[in-house]
């Protein structure tokens, strides 16, 4: 995935684009290049759950939620429960991380095809708990806010695994 944040053209729908791959570049980038033992560490004595593994699984399966069970309306088949609400994120530490990886790329590149052919006024098919149905162009606004932010994390955890920083 190439990660820049200027867009080829300035329309709206490429800005929202370009900023959600860029942010989503940006959390792989963050992942390259770990040791599995590293990614499954766990250094925020406050968070457990707190990987970056878990938060890359994270990201993948909240970009699901969106775009599969509110936007298309489908099943959600998530491997959240209700006993288990933060599963996405435990499950996580017993999967390769390159698996995590690629099956994030995957989803992404299936979710540009699926906002590329709708409209950015397109209403979701299931409403928020408020009973509002968001915009297209409200989802990806979200994704990119939620990418951003769990870059955040993900920029705390790699700098205490093994002081990488940047990206």
């Amino acid at each position: 995935m190439t990660r820049t944040d200027s867009p080829p053209a300035w329309d709206e729908r490429t800005q929202l684009t370009t900023f959600l791959d860029y942010t989503r570049a940006t959390a792989l980038a963050k992942c390259e290049g770990l040791a599995q033992e590293d990614a499954r560490r766990a250094l925020l004595p406050g968070s457990p759950l707190m990987t970056l593994a878990g938060v890359l699984n994270h990201l993948r399966w909240v970009e699901y939620a969106w775009f599969e069970v509110d936007f298309l309306g489908g099943e959600d088949e998530g491997p959240w429960t209700d006993e288990d609400p933060d599963r996405e994120m435990r499950i996580a530490v017993d999967m390769p991380l390159a698996d995590v990886m690629a099956e994030y790329e995957e989803q992404c590149a299936r979710y540009r095809e699926l906002v590329a052919a709708h409209d950015l006024d397109t209403p979701a098919k299931r409403p928020r708990s408020d009973g509002h149905h968001p915009d297209l162009r409200w989802i990806l606004l979200h994704l990119i806010e939620e990418t951003a932010r769990h870059n955040g994390h993900l920029d705390i955890i790699r700098e205490l695994v093994d002081g990488s920083t940047g990206a």
